[in-house]
């Protein structure tokens, strides 16, 4: 959520800082701050409300900053308001440590009553406060920094990512990681802490991800990594692989219009290396059809656009496998008492890797004898370490907070997954294999097609975006995709918008149609198209003004009953959501447009959800 960045070497650390959280701005941030200490100045401490070019105006760029060593974060209220005195870093009563942290400490209410016993006076909201009063505690008590920061973990509860300096340790950053990422970076001029690969790119490839429990001491030559006991562990070494450009905007006038426009490469590179002679081959997921029969129950778990990938999948999944499949929010999952046994297959999918509440749902999973499977984007991320087996969108970066790119490498591969098991079991009839893996290999030149003339979208986003109120109605993989249709609307354009299963609305929710109203009719799924049209014809007959998403081959049907209507090409229907999705982010980028939003980074929404 929070964005986290830290430097120890050879070169002035406040602009290197403020380089690294400007490329984690897209996470979401209400507040930033840098913590810089120098043999002369000591511990400068500078932090605003805002965005982070109120801090970067406030120290000039860093030039107001001296030293080598250094800490900076961009925070997300999460206790307290977001105001100066509530950003990070935080800073102990005496001045001498500043961590910045991301994250919740669960008991910190009874661990600041107790410091405030003792004397110990706060200045802000935050539960982060409390972590660097505690260190300060027990720093006087040991007088030794490590060995408070062991202290201080024992006693703390709840998820955290710290990046940790002391005015007493003038070459030393120190690292801790519980629940939420933190990724050591080591380079030539110095090594790096950050909470997002993309916030270090710049300086080196060569990373190692933290494990829960794990303390770090960074310095400008060496890491040294340990466990909770203070023991010292030896840190797998990994190349990030990917252009550092693939995270700026090559020309484009936002990160999410890029990343729309990348969709037919990103899906290219998820299924070329998968598809070999007519086949899916999925060389990291490795399940016999024994194993396979021996499954009697399907989850998929996920939160946000990866659960509307799993609602296509369902339908999608429960043809090919003739498998009951759920899809469950990972946020309700642990709290329902599921019946997973080893007889269950779990599905997680997450873009980062690092959503808490889905690591927690597939924790429970595990705990409970399932088999997990994960899809995520993000090499080397917690979800990925800890699954039975893990399958990587290799989508590149994605910066847009709202996903588009992410979501759909993710649904394709997906429909891989559930071809690949239908095999096994025998329930995919020949034919329609090849149907399905022949569609799949012509998807990114269709996508491709179709993105060289997005005029329709343009303007009808033009006609509609002074709507106050929008529906999205669709049955089968329509209502699935309308799921995830109106979710950017309602992301980027803050247009209250809600998609129902078409069959629903004579149960209640035709009351809402009045004259004017807008209604987004998806109707691509072709068995069903027929009364599809029926339901079009209700919301129209009750004064509803339609714009429908169809097939080339139902524009001339549509085009009779809605009042404008964009089309896509024709695929197999099982990927045909893959198409349809296309033309309603872009336009939910439209209407944003045209409303004057901040596309790339909405109001209240952070990137990667790493607290419960």
């Amino acid at each position: 959520m929070c964005g986290i960045i830290g430097y120890v070497g050879r070169q002035n650390a406040a602009p290197v800082l403020l380089d690294g959280l400007a490329r984690m701005e897209y996470r979401g941030y209400d507040s930033a701050g840098v913590a810089v200490r120098s043999e002369t100045r000591g511990l400068q401490v500078k932090k605003s409300k805002g965005r982070l070019q109120v801090l970067s105006d406030m120290i000039h760029g860093g030039a107001d900053l001296e030293g080598c060593l250094g800490i900076g974060h961009t925070r997300w209220a999460t206790h307290g308001e977001p105001n100066d005195i509530n950003a990070h870093p935080h800073v102990s009563e005496n001045g001498a440590i500043a961590l910045v942290h991301n994250g919740i400490i669960e008991n910190y209410l009874e661990i600041k009553e107790h410091l405030q016993k003792l004397g110990v006076v706060f200045t802000s909201d935050t539960d982060s406060e409390v972590v660097a009063q505690l260190l300060e505690y027990h720093y006087n008590e040991c007088h030794s920094m490590l060995e408070a920061v062991g202290r201080c973990l024992r006693r703390i509860e709840g998820s955290y990512a710290l990046g940790i300096i002391c005015a007493d340790y003038p070459n030393a950053l120190i690292a801790a990681r519980k629940d939420s990422p933190l990724i050591l970076g080591f380079g030539e001029d110095g090594n790096y802490l950050a909470s997002d690969v993309t916030a270090i790119i710049k300086h080196t490839r060569d990373v190692a991800y933290m494990d829960d429990g794990e303390i770090a001491v960074l310095t400008a030559d060496s890491i040294d990594v340990f466990d909770d006991e203070l023991v010292p562990v030896e840190k797998e070494h990994h190349q990030v692989d990917w252009d550092v450009s693939a995270a700026e905007k090559g020309g484009y006038p936002h990160f999410m219009f890029k990343e729309i426009m990348e969709q037919p490469e990103a899906i290219r590179k998820t299924v070329s290396p998968r598809l070999r002679d007519g086949r899916v081959v999925l060389d990291e997921f490795q399940m016999t059809a024994e194993e396979t029969r021996d499954i009697s129950r399907i989850f998929i778990i996920a939160c946000g656009s990866s659960y509307h990938v799993g609602m296509v999948s369902k339908y999608n999944w429960e043809r090919l496998l003739r498998r009951p499949v759920e899809v469950c929010l990972a946020s309700e999952f642990r709290y329902s008492d599921p019946l997973v046994d080893d007889h269950t297959l779990v599905i997680v999918i997450s873009q980062s890797g690092e959503t808490l509440d889905t690591m927690a749902a597939m924790r429970e999973a595990k705990r409970r004898g399932g088999k997990t499977l994960a899809i995520v984007n993000v090499v080397g991320s917690s979800i990925a370490r800890e699954a039975d087996h893990v399958l990587y969108t290799w989508a590149g970066p994605e910066i847009a907070v709202a996903t588009t790119k992410a979501y759909s490498t993710q649904l394709v591969l997906m429909d891989l997954v559930g071809l690949y098991l239908g095999d096994l079991l025998g329930t995919v009839a020949p034919e329609e294999y090849r149907a399905i893996v022949e569609a799949v290999e012509r998807l990114p030149e269709q996508m491709q097609g179709w993105l060289a003339h997005v005029e329709d979208v343009q303007y009808f986003a033009s006609r509609y975006f002074n709507h106050a109120s929008m529906f999205f109605i669709g049955r089968n993989l329509d209502y699935a995709m309308g799921l995830e249709g109106s979710l950017k609307l309602k992301e980027i354009s803050y247009i209250h918008s809600e998609a129902y299963a078409s069959g629903e609305l004579k149960h209640g929710t035709i009351s809402l149609i009045e004259p004017g109203t807008l209604v987004v009719a998806l109707g691509t799924y072709g068995p069903l198209f027929d009364k599809f049209i029926s339901n079009v014809v209700e919301v129209k007959a009750r004064g509803a003004e339609v714009m429908a998403l169809t097939t080339e081959d139902f524009r001339e049907k549509m085009g009779k009953t809605a009042d404008a209507v964009v089309t896509v090409p024709n695929t197999h229907p099982i990927l045909q959501p893959s198409l349809g999705v296309v033309p309603l982010q872009l336009f939910a980028y439209y209407v944003a447009l045209q409303r004057g939003c901040d596309i790339d980074k909405p109001r209240n929404l952070a990137k990667s959800v790493t607290v419960e």
